[in-house]
């Protein structure tokens, strides 16, 4: 018996989509350009947090939030293609990214993206 992988005709992931060069440009822009705000979020709440420390405690605070912001990013945005629709979706859904940030996506890739998003804002309500 052989491995998917050792079949050079079968994909072993029939599912998922295919992201043209174009496609990839697109979804590595919105990506990033979402990153980079929330981290920027991130940054100017750590710069309050720091500037109000007044005792070991308040640090203590601002390590925590940090930390706790660091590996919510790091789960959120996950930059493998298997994952985009997936990650695209919650970023339309918690407004970090719009349907024009995300326009050059196929039908294909934008049928799940909006789907995830109404479904998380269907049970968020």
């Amino acid at each position: 018996m052989t491995s998917p992988s050792a079949n050079q005709d079968s994909y072993p992931y029939q599912n998922e989509p295919t992201w043209s060069r174009s496609e990839k440009a697109v979804a590595r822009a919105a990506f990033d350009a979402a990153l980079g705000r929330e981290l920027h979020e991130v940054i100017q709440k750590a710069k309050q947090m720091a500037n109000e420390i007044q005792g070991s405690a308040d640090l203590w605070d601002l390590e925590h939030y940090l930390t706790e912001r660091r590996k919510e990013i790091d789960r959120k945005y996950d930059y493998r293609y298997s994952q985009l629709t997936h990650v695209f979706g919650r970023l339309l859904y918690e407004r970090r990214i719009t349907e024009e940030d995300l326009r050059g996506l196929g039908e294909d890739k934008m049928k799940p993206i909006r789907s995830l998003a109404e479904l998380l804002a269907k049970y968020a309500a």
